[in-house]
């Protein structure tokens, strides 16, 4: 088997907030019934964390869960671990009505760390990223620009955003972009 590579690789810019590839994390989507209890609880076995409420994500280190859409969990492991945890989701849901995939080379994750985090991505999504309206834990799914992709708040100074990994290096690119260009100073004293 092929090493996993990233796609952005180690590349990172020191800027106004750091803006950093992550490397290959293990993603493995599930679409299904999000209020079903054995669900929840295979999910929140693989992740360590507790299930997310609508909106939000719940992660730790490599591991964690990103709600979806109202029928779609986002489950996130170390990459290694990713066909266990698959293997372990289907003998744990065998015989419900579910879906699940790994998509762990299909996307990517960039790191912004940082407090002007809101800053840069507010210049780039349409989403309200004032403190009052968006916090740690919160997950969005939106557009960077002109691509599809997600992010959350690990913390009040760091933010994953996932996009699909044929235009990870768009996103970094933008990304690094919109930090050089340093705050506008709505959302950061």
């Amino acid at each position: 088997m092929s090493d996993a590579i990233s796609p952005i690789g180690d590349r990172v810019t020191e800027a106004f907030v750091t803006v950093r590839g992550m490397g290959p994390r293990g993603m493995i989507t599930v679409r299904g019934d999000l209020s079903s209890s054995k669900l929840k609880a295979v999910c929140t076995g693989l992740a360590g964390v507790d299930f997310p409420k609508a909106g939000h994500a719940n992660c730790v280190g490599e591991k964690g869960l990103c709600w979806m859409s109202p029928d779609e969990v986002l489950i996130l492991v170390p990459y290694d671990q990713t066909a266990a945890a698959l293997k372990t989701l289907e003998q744990a849901l065998a015989g419900t009505h579910y879906m699940a995939a790994n998509v762990s080379d299909a996307r990517a994750l960039i790191l912004l760390e940082g407090a002007g985090g809101r800053e840069v991505l507010a210049k780039l999504a349409p989403v309200d990223l004032h403190p009052d309206s968006f916090g740690p834990g919160q997950f969005r799914r939106t557009r960077l620009g002109q691509i599809a992709a997600a992010f959350w708040m690990r913390d009040s100074e760091t933010f994953e955003v996932i996009c699909f990994r044929s235009v990870a290096d768009y996103a970094f690119d933008l990304l690094s972009a919109s930090a050089k260009e340093g705050p506008v100073g709505y959302l950061v004293p």
